[in-house]
């Protein structure tokens, strides 16, 4: 995408450098995308925090807009995606791609097994509510075939879902 014009930030709290230009289109930043922004008093003690919602990372970044979001959260996807809709940063995005697990409920999520279907569809359906559209999925059955930690025939512990946004402009 950065070699055919488009302006593209990679985030990858790994990498040695804060920022690093790759080329004219290509930034990396140490930084992950998080469902919420580090504790004033405890980001004090470091120089830099690795973590930040993404609508915090867009106003440092002076973003209004992202055209493609696509993450693997490695089980953080339900709470982050839980803080796009409430934040309003879903209107910000025109496409969305989300690497997706199920094998576990997933960061801060808890109840029954019902309850973490329940609130993962809520997210889904509320994604719909917003006029995303889901266009493409894959089922990743190089994962393990779980689901809430329970073996489950043809399934897979992860799936790539993306959706675009009907209202973008």
């Amino acid at each position: 995408m950065a070699s055919d014009g488009c302006e593209v930030h990679r985030f990858d709290p790994s990498i040695k450098s804060a920022h690093v230009q790759e080329s004219q289109h290509l930034w990396f930043h140490r930084l992950s995308i998080d469902w919420r922004d580090p504790h004033p008093a405890i980001a004090v003690h470091k120089l830099q925090s690795t973590t930040k919602k993404l609508g915090t990372i867009l106003n440092e970044f002076g973003h209004n807009k992202i055209d493609v979001l696509k993450a693997d959260l490695e089980s953080a996807e339900w709470k982050i995606l839980e803080n796009l809709i409430l934040e309003g940063v879903l209107d910000q995005i025109g496409q969305l791609v989300f690497e997706i697990h199920l094998h576990w409920p997933g960061f801060e999520i808890g109840g029954n097994d019902s309850s973490v279907v329940r609130f993962w569809y809520s997210l889904l359906k509320e994604l719909e509510r917003k006029d995303f559209r889901l266009f493409y999925t894959y089922k990743d059955l190089s994962k393990p075939q779980l689901f809430l930690k329970k073996e489950l025939f043809n399934a897979s512990s992860c799936y790539i879902l993306s959706w675009v946004n009907m209202r973008w402009k």
